[in-house]
């Protein structure tokens, strides 16, 4: 490693250090409660075990990533271990879990050091390496609120630079594992199902498709993603229990809408549904403050599960387009990844906010043009501030006031296309990226000037944000699909 990217370690793991008294979610006794259900139980019981709420619902890889590390916490304090030990949070468990995640994001640093040494080891690419790898979405979600994002998409950008060096093979193989630990990138695999299709799968010679060398790479390619799945998923075959995996991969019993609105246009549908409500077109009590379990409106129609799927397929539409040209380069394949989040982002059914770091990564990894960088700075502004809400402890204000302001000064000035991401922004864009300050003092300083309307500030911080990154979304579809 360079004195730059050392630096960049040292500062990071310190920045992250600092935080480590901050209040943590319920997600760190979930991960606890996992670390406990591995270690304590044989894996015909993980996703049958239930005495704790926090059951087991990621993909199988994931549980042994959890039984890998519950093999070093016996050792460090067997209570973290202690499948009965529910709610256990003393300073040596806190210690640890923050250690393993601190430990694991390396995963995440390597691949983005990877990613510069393809693009040339520039200084803007060493710039948004910095960027993403300091993101508040890593900085708040993972080292505060709790997750371990960093090494699942550390896999992702470890799996986007094989692609760019044109290891397709590899590359497939890798997001196959990657869907074995977190099933939340099913948003994107359409992207890799058609790119691989096309620049991988098929093979032309003298300007026509050879269909042996054609279907011989789809059985490879077939075969690498199926024994992928074969040893993630099959022990469960073997014992009957599909089922009950699925059954917790996906609880679709769960609400449109997650605790706090996702910034997407279902926040501006149930915001738009909760103020005809409050003004009396009906009299009829909406159930739209975004609860897990049934969303029902006041006023618009309900929304479904398959509504959401047909609307997210629709628009996933951009993204394929992409893939469609003649010309077909790495640089469309992460286009196609960015649209495809977004459009998950935007219509998928109980989204969490923290699925914006999702078109976050790929979109800093991107080659930014003035246009290209006018929206990464609409949609990162918008989408990192829409996560405040996430600390909300007093002791909490000041950090994430001046990690998400330092770094969004940070990205605005160093990001540059010839000039800097500020310069590229519009007098409208502008206001609006200036308008988080005056949000930032309505909703967390002064909150109790909105009253009763207890749902208001959070509704504001979602519909404000939504925005934003709705605007983004569009201008950055528009802007792959007609780019040559």
């Amino acid at each position: 490693m360079n004195a730059t990217e050392i630096a960049l370690l040292v500062v990071g793991t310190s920045i992250k250090l600092l935080l480590w008294p901050s209040y943590h979610s319920t997600d760190f006794e979930v991960h606890r409660n996992w670390l406990a259900l591995t270690s304590s139980l044989p894996i015909s019981q993980w996703y049958f075990e239930n005495r704790s709420e926090w059951t087991l619902d990621y993909p199988p890889f994931f549980a042994w990533f959890e039984w890998t590390m519950s093999v070093v916490a016996r050792v460090w304090d067997p209570r973290i271990v202690d499948i009965n030990n529910l709610g256990y949070a003393s300073p040596s468990c806190v210690m640890f879990q923050r250690l393993t995640v601190l430990v694991s994001e390396l995963v995440l640093f390597m691949a983005l050091r990877r990613v510069v040494r393809i693009k040339g080891n520039t200084v803007q690419g060493q710039i948004s390496m910095a960027l993403v790898f300091l993101s508040p979405g890593f900085v708040f979600v993972d080292h505060v609120h709790f997750q371990y994002n960093g090494v699942l998409f550390g896999m992702l950008v470890y799996s986007i630079s094989l692609i760019m060096e044109g290891r397709d093979l590899l590359a497939g193989t890798v997001f196959a594992t990657l869907l074995c630990f977190k099933h939340i990138f099913m948003y994107i695999a359409p992207a890799y199902f058609v790119y691989l299709l096309r620049h991988y799968c098929a093979v032309y010679r003298n300007g026509r498709l050879n269909m042996k060398a054609s279907v011989g790479r789809v059985v490879k390619l077939g075969s690498a993603v199926a024994l992928v799945f074969g040893v993630s998923f099959g022990p469960f075959v073997a014992m009957g229990q599909m089922s009950q995996v699925v059954g917790r991969l996906f609880p679709f019993k769960r609400g449109l809408c997650h605790a706090f609105w996702a910034p997407n246009f279902w926040a501006l549908y149930v915001f738009t549904d909760r103020i005809l409500s409050i003004t009396g077109a009906s009299q009829l009590a909406s159930s739209t403050r975004g609860r897990v379990g049934d969303t029902r409106f006041a006023i618009l129609p309900n929304v479904t599960p398959l509504f959401t799927f047909v609307a997210t397929l629709v628009a996933m539409a951009p993204a394929l387009l992409v893939l469609m040209r003649r010309n077909l380069r790495p640089e469309h394949f992460v286009q196609s990844l960015v649209l495809c989040a977004l459009a998950s982002f935007m219509f998928g059914w109980h989204v969490h906010e923290k699925a914006i770091i999702l078109i976050a990564v790929p979109l800093g990894v991107l080659t930014m043009s003035p246009r290209v960088l006018r929206m990464h700075a609409i949609l990162t502004t918008a989408g990192f501030y829409s996560l405040l809400p996430l600390l909300f402890g007093v002791q909490e204000l000041v950090p994430k006031m001046c990690v998400l302001l330092i770094w969004t000064l940070c990205s605005l000035w160093l990001m540059r296309a010839k000039v800097s991401a500020w310069a590229c922004l519009t007098r409208v864009e502008r206001v609006y990226i200036s308008g988080f300050g005056l949000l930032f003092v309505a909703t967390e300083l002064i909150p109790w000037v909105f009253g009763r309307l207890e749902f208001l500030p959070l509704a504001l911080v979602s519909v404000y944000s939504a925005l934003g990154i709705t605007f983004a979304w569009i201008n950055l579809a528009y802007d792959f699909i007609t780019a040559p």
